[in-house]
């Protein structure tokens, strides 16, 4: 067994259990779990899951813990930021981009916190219209920006090795939270400026 302290409280990934579930399903779909291709795939996956799914039961929010007070209302954007997950329909990855902007109203956060709360968000089963949402209001909660803006853009294997089988799609997702009151340019402007990177 597995112990980690994510957020505020303890977690545990029961590795046991994990391992004897996929020993049970390579047994189902007609393999031998013994044989020396699949021995030690039980632990591998049980180890793999343990760090796929370390952001259960852990709040985005909690990883932007390095704020600065600044007096500044100039934008500030993120972009070319990697990200990963499992879909939650069929335990299947979905992967790509993330570009993050914001207008600060008083307070600026360390880049790599940004980076961690979307990791976190993204460690978990998951859809992407949720996921999209949990960054921008962990962001626009943690900040209080005077506007924040979050697109995902990504490929889902669970149609591109499944049902449709279409590789390449990529399906994008945003959330606009704030009134930007403060920035002249407004929405527009920083939807803009994020596009032209």
């Amino acid at each position: 067994m597995s112990y980690r302290q994510l957020g505020r409280r303890k977690y545990t990934v029961e590795q046991r259990r994990i391992q004897e579930a996929v020993s049970e399903i390579l047994r189902a779909i007609g393999e031998d779990s013994s044989r020396e291709g699949l021995r030690n795939t039980p632990e591998r996956v049980a180890r793999m899951y343990r760090d796929l799914f370390s952001g259960v039961g852990a709040a985005p929010e909690d990883a932007i813990d390095t704020v600065f007070e600044v007096h500044t209302q100039d934008p500030v954007l993120l972009s070319n930021l990697d990200f990963y997950s499992v879909c939650e329909h069929h335990l299947l990855p979905f992967f790509g981009e993330a570009r993050i902007a914001y207008v600060p109203n008083g307070k600026i956060a360390g880049i790599s916190k940004l980076a961690r709360a979307l990791d976190v968000a993204a460690r978990r089963p998951q859809v992407q219209e949720r996921l999209t949402s949990e960054v921008a209001d962990a962001i626009f909660g943690v900040l209080q920006p005077d506007g924040v803006i979050l697109e995902l853009e990504a490929e889902h294997l669970c149609m591109s090795m499944r049902g449709i089988q279409r590789s390449g799609v990529r399906l994008l997702t945003s959330a606009v939270r704030g009134k930007f009151e403060h920035y002249s340019a407004g929405e527009a402007g920083l939807l803009a400026l994020l596009h032209s990177r």
